[in-house]
């Protein structure tokens, strides 16, 4: 899984959630051009958010490869948040009450970290297991660094897991690679190793 390269709305350290739909910057397309991608030679099919940046990552990243959009995991919805800074809400009370409540609680008209993570999850646990079933041995997904914390968070073999998705932040172009491994019902990520930092 790897974060889109930046935007000029990361670039400038707004909420850039579900509801904006920017292309990547020219630092975030020169970003895509150096990428050190784990099996970027090889996929012939890429996975990405419907997100313009995301698909731009995955078609400068993977020129080879098919891009194929998959509803469901677009990052997070900030609501009333969505392209504003932090600074520019510091004396905005809702927003005081969604930091001190850690980002767990609903954005106003947008997502709860719990809502986000059900559905960008759900959505990725059903191409991760479809994919397996078909014997497919690599699966390239372009997403967001929402998309990311939580799907690691969330499958990820580690002590602590569903504790804190945002140990696995990653910046842009960054990402982690796992082996995948379905348990049950579950999904368990094993041997995880970073790239791109």
């Amino acid at each position: 899984m790897m974060r889109h390269g930046a935007t000029p709305g990361n670039e400038e350290r707004r909420y850039v959630g579900r509801r904006t739909d920017e292309p990547l910057s020219d630092v975030g397309r020169a970003q895509c051009k150096q990428a050190r991608v784990p099996t970027s030679e090889t996929a012939r099919v890429v996975y990405a958010s419907p997100l313009l940046r995301a698909r731009q990552t995955a078609e400068i990243c993977f020129p080879q490869a098919r891009v194929v959009t998959v509803v469901g995991l677009e990052e997070f919805d900030f609501g009333l948040f969505e392209g504003r800074t932090a600074r520019q809400m510091e004396h905005d009370a809702q927003y005081r009450i969604w930091v001190e409540g850690g980002c767990r609680g609903a954005c106003p008209n947008g997502e709860s970290l719990e809502s986000f993570c059900a559905r960008s999850n759900a959505t990725l646990a059903v191409l991760l297991r479809r994919e397996g079933a078909r014997g497919t041995r690599e699966v390239v997904v372009v997403a967001h660094g929402g998309t990311i914390m939580a799907a690691f968070d969330a499958f990820a073999a580690y002590e602590g897991n569903g504790q804190d998705p945002f140990r696995w932040h990653v910046g842009n172009c960054q990402g982690y690679v796992a082996n995948v491994v379905t348990c049950g019902q579950g999904l368990l990520f094993e041997d995880v190793r970073a790239f791109g930092g």
